[in-house]
């Protein structure tokens, strides 16, 4: 994607099936074995649909990094990444604050974070129900679930609510 245009687009990663473990502080929690599992295919989706990013940002709960981690073995080159305790369990308004904090240069951003902020931030920037993929996501936002979003704006300080268009919802049992 040509970074200068007047488009970005904006990925939505949940953090993959967790662990929970008994004495565990739940920003420590790993990933369960159906989450080590989930994570790479849906890496590899991203690979083959030529949708890596040029920012990743990430919480920084064990399970978020680990995803994250295992996502990104079967993509290409080195992707800047970011881990930001802000994302963790952050609430829609949240995420969207450090949205409108991205350098306009960056073309495609992807969070790596947790519902229900990501599901919520996902409803409150679409313009409308989002069609299929809409339809899927308003039924289950599942771990390891990837939404993405398109704006017609030249800088991410722009994007608003119901201004965006979700162009594609994926799961790993949609792909898989």
């Amino acid at each position: 994607m040509n970074k200068s245009s007047k488009r970005k687009r904006l990925m939505l990663f949940r953090h993959a099936k967790s662990a929970w473990l008994e004495g565990l502080d739940d920003h420590e929690r790993p990933l369960s074995d159906r989450g080590r599992k989930a994570a790479p295919v849906i890496g590899h989706y991203l690979a083959k649909a030529r949708l890596q990013p040029d920012l990743v940002l990430v919480s920084t709960a064990r399970r978020a990094q680990e995803t994250w981690s295992r996502a990104t073995r079967a993509m290409k080159g080195p992707i800047e990444t970011e881990s930001r305790r802000d994302l963790y369990m952050a609430s829609a308004d949240t995420l969207l604050d450090v949205i409108h904090g991205v350098d306009a240069s960056v073309g495609t951003l992807m969070l790596v974070g947790h519902n229900p902020g990501l599901e919520d931030l996902a409803r409150m920037l679409m313009r409308d129900l989002g069609g299929e993929p809409g339809k899927r996501m308003r039924e289950k936002y599942p771990t390891a679930a990837i939404a993405l979003l398109s704006f017609e704006v030249a800088s991410w300080a722009d994007v608003a609510p119901e201004t965006g268009s979700l162009d594609r919802f994926v799961t790993p049992k949609s792909i898989g």
